[in-house]
Order: structure tokens, then C-alpha cells, then sequence
């Protein structure tokens, strides 16, 4: 599907599942701002992938809990006159058992929600003129999508905290996609476990394995979600194939919601 030089911003893409919607976006020749908190080296790499897929990359870094950060990572993006499609994928997580109460500060709170829950909604607003242009001159709706997860809905995961964030974020979907139609269509991809370096960054290799085998053994379809499966959701969200979907929540967890 042609996307007719698609422009697209891709927060937290130097690795995992932000890497991966990059580069299917890149094989349509799409034009894309690869973010990066930390990972300098990461972000280079996944850009030159997308460069030999044919996309054209500006690579940026930023932190999203920053606004001053969000304005400088829309603005990689402002010589192209339009934004077609927003990712918010950064995110970031403590990991601790739910029980330890104690292990969870205030400022953990704090940090988490600064990118899991206002990151997403400064980078919209900082993004909107572009994302309103995108529209205009294409003549459907810009697209965009958070990167949020079942912990949103189902108060699971790695901690309380993120959770928390993650369930603030799918509220803010519901009110931006209300808020900003019709030019802009927003909508939110809630994955489960994904076997990405995530896991193996809060737990070491083995505690990341047995998390893996632990999901395999118990979802209904036997398998861990890789980066591209969840890439593919993000991908028809941010293109024009989803163009009659707004203020949607779209989980995909391998069946895990229906383990009573």
C-alpha cells in the first residue's frame, strides 16, 4: 500500500517495538524521526535499516517527560510541513513485586508518569499543527498511536506504578480522540508480554526467560508476541488502512485475558 511519502515520528524507536514499526514504515518509503532517550548507537543502527529500506530518517534525541524535548523532536519533522502519523512508543518501567508498597516512591510515580502518561500527550500537542497539515493535505484524518499496555487495563505488570500510567494513558486516548477529531485519529495498542530486550534489561537473561516460558506455558495460543506481531497492530493504526478507527483500546496479549 503506497503511503504516498508518509511522515511519521516514532518516539522511544531506537530498539524493540519502536525499531520494528520504523522499519515497516520505511519499506513504504515512508519519512521518519527516530527518537532516543539514551541509546545513541541503537537509534543510528535502526535508522540505517530504514535508509536501506528505501525511508528517509532524521534521528533526534529526547526525553517526552520534557516538553522542551517533545517540541524539539516534532520540530526534526517540521521541514517535511506535516506529520501523518504520531507514535508515542517511549516508555519506561520499575520492576517490583505488587505486594512491596514500600518499593514504590513518590518519585517513581513521578518519573513513570512523565513518559509513560504526559510524554504521550505533550508530543500530541506539540505535534497537532503538523498532524492537523498531515490531514489537510492528504484529506483524511492523521493518525495517532500510543503504545500502551494490558497493565493499563488490567492492573498487572511490572509494577503498580506503571500500571498506573499506562491506564492514565488509555483515558487520555479516549479524550484526545474526542477532543481532536476530525483531523486527528487516536487510538492505542495495548500488547502483553513481547519478547524484546525489555524483559531482559529489568530482569537478566534468565529472569526474562522464565517470564517467557511462564507466558508460553499459560496463553491460549502458545506462543510469545514478537516485536513485528505487535509492529503489524501499530502499523494498521498509523496508516490509512484504520482510516474510519478512532478512540479504540487494542489489546493483543496471545489470548491472556481469557485465562479465568
Amino acid at each position: 500500500m503506497s503511503k504516498e511519502g508518509l511522515c511519521a515520528i516514532i518516539t522511544g524507536s531506537a530498539s524493540g517495538l519502536g525499531a520494528a514499526t520504523a522499519a515497516m514504515l520505511a519499506k513504504d518509503g515512508a519519512r521518519i524521526v527516530v527518537n532516543y532517550s539514551s541509546s545513541q548507537k541503537e537509534a543510528e543502527q535502526t535508522a540505517d535499516l530504514c535508509r536501506t529500506a528505501g525511508g528517509e530518517v532524521v534521528v533526534v534525541q529526547g526525553d517526552v517527560s520534557r516538553d522542551e524535548d517533545c517540541k524539539k523532536i516534532v520540530a526534526a519533522a517540521a521541514a517535511w510541513g506535516r506529520v501523518d502519523t504520531l507514535i508515542n512508543n517511549a516508555g519506561i518501567t520499575k520492576h517490583m513485586a505488587h505486594e512491596n508498597l514500600d518499593g514504590l516512591s513518590a518519585e517513581d510515580f513521578q518519573r513513570l508518569f512523565g513518559v509513560n502518561t504526559i510524554g504521550p500527550f505533550q508530543m500530541v500537542r506539540a505535534a497537532r499543527s503538523l498532524l492537523e497539515a498531515g490531514a489537510k493535505a492528504s484529506g483524511r484524518a492523521s493518525a495517532v498511536v500510543n503504545v500502551s499496555s494490558v497493565a493499563g487495563i488490567s492492573g498487572i505488570g511490572s509494577s503498580i506504578a506503571y500500571a498506573a500510567s499506562k491506564g492514565a494513558l488509555n483515558t487520555i486516548t479516549y479524550s484526545l480522540a474526542r477532543a481532536l477529531a476530525p483531523l486527528i485519529r487516536v487510538n492505542t495498542v495495548c500488547p502483553g508480554y513481547i519478547d524484546t530486550p525489555w524483559f531482559t534489561k529489568g530482569r537478566g537473561v534468565e529472569g526474562a526467560a522464565k517470564v517467557r516460558d511462564s507466558v508460553v506455558a499459560k496463553v491460549p495460543l502458545k506462543r510469545a508476541s514478537t516485536a513485528e506481531d505487535v509492529a503489524g497492530l501499530v502499523y494498521f493504526l498509523a496508516t490509512p488502512q484504520s482510516s474510519n478507527m478512532t478512540g479504540e483500546i487494542v489489546r493483543m496479549d496471545a489470548g491472556a485475558h481469557l485465562i479465568t
